[in-house]
C-alpha cells in the first residue's frame, strides 16, 4: 500500500512539474515577457523623443552636412605647411566643435526615422557651403595663402550656418534641435569676429 502511496505521489510531482514547465513555454511566461519588452520606449538621449515638425529635419540633415564641409577644409588647411599657427589652432578648434553636433544631429535623424544621407538635403554652393571649385582653390593654395582663404571661405560659411540656424530657431519644433541652433547662432557669431580679427592681422 505504501509502494502505491508513493508512486502516487511521484506521479503527481511529475505531472506537476510538467505542467509548471509547460506554462513557462507559453504566452505568460518570462521569455513572452521579454518579447513584450522590447517595445517599451526607453529613456533616449536629449532630442531623441519627443515632438517634431520638417523643419526640425531638414536643419538637422543640412547643417549636418554643412558641419562636414567645415571639418573637411579644416582637414584640407591642417594637411598643409605654412600655415598661420592661429588659424590652424582655429581649424582644430571647428573640428572639435562641429564633430559632436554632427553625432547629435545623426542620431536625431536616426531616432525620428528619417534618412541621414545628409548631402541629399544641401546642394553646394547654397547655404554658405562652398562650391567645387572653392574646395579646389583651398586644396590648392599652399600655406600661408591657404590660412587667408580658409578664413574667407570660413566666415562665408559660417554666415550660411547662422541663417540656417536662425530658421530653425523661428520655425522648429522640437525643442532641443532649436536649443542647438540657438547655440550655432551664438558660437559662430562670435568666430566670425575672431576669424575677422586674424584676417586684419594677417
Amino acid at each position: 500500500m505504501s509502494r502505491i502511496r508513493n508512486t502516487l505521489m511521484l506521479t503527481g510531482a511529475l505531472a506537476a512539474a510538467i505542467t509548471l514547465a509547460g506554462c513557462s513555454s507559453g504566452p505568460g511566461s518570462m521569455s513572452g515577457m521579454d518579447h513584450g519588452s522590447s517595445s517599451t520606449v526607453a529613456p533616449s538621449p536629449s532630442g531623441e523623443t519627443g515632438s517634431f515638425n520638417d523643419q526640425d529635419v531638414m536643419f538637422a540633415q543640412m547643417m549636418t552636412a554643412h558641419h562636414q564641409q567645415a571639418i573637411e577644409m579644416s582637414d584640407m588647411l591642417l594637411a598643409k605647411t605654412g600655415v598661420d599657427e592661429n588659424v590652424a589652432q582655429f581649424a582644430e578648434k571647428i573640428k572639435a566643435a562641429q564633430q559632436p553636433e554632427i553625432d547629435t544631429m545623426t542620431g536625431w535623424l536616426e531616432s525620428w526615422g528619417e534618412s541621414t544621407d545628409s548631402m541629399s538635403g544641401m546642394d553646394h554652393g547654397s547655404g554658405g557651403m562652398m562650391s567645387d571649385d572653392d574646395m579646389a582653390a583651398l586644396e590648392q593654395a599652399d600655406g600661408a595663402a591657404a590660412g587667408k582663404l580658409f578664413l574667407e571661405q570660413m566666415i562665408q560659411h559660417h554666415e550660411g550656418a547662422i541663417e540656417m540656424a536662425q530658421t530653425e530657431v523661428d520655425s522648429g519644433e522640437n525643442p532641443d534641435a532649436v536649443t542647438l541652433a540657438k547655440k550655432i547662432v551664438t558660437d559662430q557669431t562670435a568666430e566670425i569676429a575672431e576669424m575677422q580679427s586674424m584676417l586684419a592681422a594677417l
